[in-house]
């Protein structure tokens, strides 16, 4: 069932680490307006970046930490099957790439913006999860590509 057809606003998830990858997720928050958003960050004191809206705090973990990433990987399940999300945006890092891949398991449409501080190269995030975004996307004209990733433009 689409969610006109529930009567309810999209649900979107939108996911970011700390930091930058954070700051750039704000900045989409316009593209979310009638939509029902959840926010999930690793900094619980980022909540007061979205008042009014459902924000769930999640453990950092990078590849060198395998517990930490199952602990990570676990709570974002939880956190899908709670909010029910129709759409998950992300712009990294590793809470993104589980959001992703477990949104899309549970039917998800999912979306991966890569930082603007990739420059040269596309984050090793974005480039593990791009064959689970239905819609994979860089911030640099050059790094785009057929098949993808593509450039419509930068969030900063």
């Amino acid at each position: 069932m689409s969610p006109t057809q529930t009567n309810r606003p999209t649900r979107v998830l939108c996911v970011a680490s700390g930091g930058g990858h954070w700051v750039q997720l704000l900045r989409l928050r316009p593209a979310f307006d009638g939509c029902d958003v959840a926010y999930v960050c690793v900094r619980r004191s980022y909540a007061v970046d979205v008042p009014g809206s459902r924000f769930f705090a999640v453990n950092d973990a990078t590849r060198w930490n395998k517990l930490a990433l199952v602990a990570l990987a676990a709570r974002i399940a939880w956190i899908i099957v709670r909010f029910g999300p129709d759409v998950v945006v992300s712009t990294g890092a590793a809470p993104g790439y589980f959001a992703l891949r477990i949104g899309r398991m549970f039917g998800a449409k999912t979306v991966w913006i890569d930082s603007i501080a990739n420059v040269e190269t596309m984050s090793k995030s974005g480039t593990i999860v791009r064959r689970h975004a239905d819609l994979w996307l860089t911030q640099w004209p050059h790094l785009a590509q057929e098949g993808g990733p593509r450039f419509v433009g930068a969030v900063l």
